[in-house]
């Protein structure tokens, strides 16, 4: 490929989201370690420098950008999809009910499921850790992050955009019809069970790209399996939470089994090429199959 992913990243994100370079992981050290060791000593969040290098952080990118120096080493589809939480959920789920409740309304119904309080009054949880999550979202009082903190609807918006562009560029570069991968390489977590490594819904980071790009994606069978072996939770060996660990327990899964799918995804605007590749690929392999409930439907 003329142009890949992380050739991509190294040219757009100066101009798109540049303070992707800055970020910090769990454990507060930079995730993009080959960058602070460039530069010079930065804050990289408020009280936070980083930097033992001799170059300045806008140097660096240009640098970076112009394809002089290499992007750090991990500079990838999968480093750059972390989000900050954003308040947004309290501002939708509210709006939502309100709208769904103004329509049965107009029909002659009266639905009292109004706001996040009488959801939460009405609601089965899983556990109390689901429920005192919802009572959190119940009690947020402002629409932003806090103050000196990461915004999340900021970097949502940037995001996407950023993410739509390294498409482009790389299937625009290479002159391709569209890009083509593996969804996620386990299977489908148990509803309130650990994730597989604490990795969230058991999807790899980059599994986000199209969905955090707002792009359309055609997922297809690429083979089941029927044998998955789900994590357990554990003690810490602090002793202070329950962590995620392998289990060598089989599970056996009904026929056909659990799919694992390929994703097919094209340049924004591009549905009917997606559609084409996607249906292509079904045909030739078949791999959609009817759930054993439900019988074929009839014409």
């Amino acid at each position: 490929m003329s142009v890949d992913f992380r050739m991509a990243l190294a040219r757009l994100v100066p101009v798109f989201m540049p303070d992707l370079m800055f970020r910090l992981g769990a454990n507060g050290e930079p995730i993009f370690k080959d960058f602070a060791a460039a530069i010079t000593s930065t804050e990289f969040m408020p009280g936070k420098f980083f930097g033992s290098g001799d170059m300045s952080p806008i140097d660096y990118i240009i640098e970076m950008a112009e394809g002089r120096i290499e992007p750090p080493s991990n500079l990838d589809i999968g480093t750059i999809q972390h989000q900050e939480m954003a308040m947004a959920f309290r501002f939708h789920i509210p709006q939502y009910l309100s709208r769904r409740a103004d329509d049965w309304r107009e029909r002659g119904f009266t639905e009292t499921l109004t706001d996040f309080a009488s959801l939460n009054e009405r609601s089965k949880f899983w556990g109390d850790d689901q429920r005192a999550s919802f009572k959190n979202w119940e009690e947020v009082t402002d629409p932003r992050n806090p103050h000196g903190h990461r915004q999340g609807v900021n970097e949502r918006l940037m995001l996407r955009e950023l993410l739509r562009r390294v498409d482009m560029m790389v299937i625009l570069e290479n002159h391709l019809d569209g890009l083509v991968r593996l969804h996620t390489p386990w299977p489908p977590g148990i509803i309130g069970g650990p994730p597989q490594y604490d990795i969230i819904h058991n999807l790899r980071p980059e599994t986000f790209n199209g969905p955090n790009a707002g792009l359309t994606e055609v997922l297809i069978p690429a083979g089941y399996v029927d044998t998955a072996y789900d994590p357990v939770f554990s003690l810490s060996e602090d002793g202070t939470k329950y962590v995620s660990t392998p289990s060598h327990t089989p599970t056996k899964a009904l026929e056909p089994g659990l799919p694992f799918s390929l994703v097919f995804r094209a340049e924004p605007g591009k549905e009917d090429i997606l559609m084409r590749v996607a249906s292509a690929y079904e045909a030739a392999s078949q791999r959609r199959v009817s759930p054993p409930s439900f019988g074929p439907l009839s014409a």
